[in-house]
């Protein structure tokens, strides 16, 4: 039996094609980590761990939203084919 290593790129591009949310996730967290990185400097007197801490939940909650976003468009699309199909019978 051969062993096929599958390449990162194959890999991604697999994930993309199950997923096709995953990608607005992955830019929802660098765009977050980027402001967050930006905004550094004018924190004021918070201290850099709060500040960090503040940051990693918004990141988490960009990605965790935009995936309950894409199982509720998988749902949607489930309905309105069982409605499709119940039609046609």
């Amino acid at each position: 039996m051969e062993d096929y290593e599958e390449s990162h790129t194959n890999k991604l591009s697999r994930k993309v094609k199950e997923n096709p949310f995953m990608p607005l996730g992955i830019c929802g967290l660098l765009m977050a980590c980027g402001y967050g990185a930006y905004m550094y400097k004018r924190r004021g007197t918070m201290s850099t761990s709060v500040y960090l801490m503040q940051l990693r939940v918004a990141a988490q909650g960009t990605v965790v939203g935009t995936l309950a976003v894409g199982v509720a468009f998988s749902i949607f699309q489930r309905l309105k084919l069982k409605n499709d199909q119940s039609k046609i019978n």
